[in-house]
C-alpha cells in the first residue's frame, strides 16, 4: 500500500508523524519504505527529513527525488536556484521502486496545495499513485479551518483522506485543543487516527519505536497493515 502524508501547513509535524507511523507499522512486523518527493532548505550532503526519519526509525528503504537549497515552496526554490522543477514521472518511478514493501509512505512539502512545480502539488502525486492521503494537523486554535480546507481540497481532487493525525499533542492541552478532538471529525467527516506527543522528535530511536504504536488508533493501524484498502476514511463529507 502507498499512503501520502500531507499537512495543513508547514511546521505541523509531518516528518515526525511520518516516522511515527513507520515505526508503528514496523512494530507490527510489516516492511516500510519512506519517500520524499521534494526537500527544501538543505544543501547538498546536508541531512534532511529522510535523515530524521532514519534516525528515529532505522528505516533504510528511502528515497528523496528533488532537493533545493532555499527554504521555500519547491517551485519557487527551483526557480531561484535555476534547477529543474519536480517531475511527476520521476517521483512516481522512485516510489515504485518499493512496490515490494507492505507500506510506502510519501511525505509532502508544506500543505496540500503547495506547488512542487508550477502545475504540480502533492495531490497530483497521490492521484498518480492512486493513494489516499493522511492529513497532519495542528492541535490548537485555527486548526478547524485549516484542516477542513485541506480535506475539502483532497476530496475536490477526487481523492480519499485516510484520517487526521495531530502532529504535536501537548501534555496539558488547553480548552481549544481538547474541544478540537471532537470538532475536527465533526467539521471534516474524517476521523482523528492518532496524536503524536509534543517533543517526540527528541526521543532516541529505542524510545520512539517502543512508544509509536501507542500514538495511533489501534483499529485503524491494524486495518492499515492487514487490509490496506479498508484504512481509507472513504465517505466524503463534502
Amino acid at each position: 500500500m502507498k499512503l501520502v502524508i500531507t499537512g495543513t501547513s508547514t511546521e505541523v509535524g509531518k516528518t515526525v508523524a511520518t516516522a511515527a507511523l513507520a515505526a508503528a507499522v514496523i512494530g507490527r512486523g510489516a516492511s516500510v519504505a519512506v519517500c520524499k518527493p521534494a526537500q527544501t532548505g538543505v544543501g547538498p550532503g546536508e541531512p534532511g527529513d529522510i535523515a530524521e526519519v532514519r534516525r528515529l526509525t532505522g528505516v533504510r528503504a528511502t528515497a528523496e527525488s528533488f532537493r533545493y537549497r532555499d527554504p521555500l515552496a519547491p517551485d519557487r526554490a527551483a526557480r531561484r536556484e535555476g534547477a529543474p522543477f519536480v517531475d511527476l514521472e520521476t517521483v512516481l518511478s522512485a516510489v515504485s521502486e518499493f512496490d515490494d514493501h507492505d507500506l510506502t509512505l510519501v511525505e509532502g512539502a508544506g500543505g496540500a496545495l503547495v506547488r512542487l512545480a508550477p502545475d504540480l502539488t502533492i495531490l497530483d502525486v497521490a492521484a498518480g499513485l492512486d493513494a489516499p492521503l493522511l492529513v497532519v494537523a495542528a492541535a490548537g486554535l485555527g486548526t478547524l479551518n485549516h484542516t477542513e480546507l485541506t480535506i475539502r481540497a483532497i476530496h475536490a481532487a477526487g481523492l480519499d483522506c485516510a484520517g487526521i493525525l495531530i502532529g504535536s499533542w501537548p501534555d496539558e492541552p488547553d480548552l481549544a485543543q481538547r474541544c478540537n478532538l471532537e470538532d475536527l471529525p465533526l467539521v471534516t467527516g474524517v476521523p482523528i487516527v492518532g496524536r503524536i506527543p509534543a517533543g517526540a522528535g527528541g526521543f532516541d530511536r529505542q524510545r520512539f519505536g517502543a512508544q509509536a504504536s501507542q500514538w495511533f488508533d489501534a483499529g485503524w493501524l491494524s486495518r492499515l497493515v492487514a487490509h490496506p484498502k479498508s484504512a481509507d476514511a472513504g465517505d466524503r463529507a463534502h
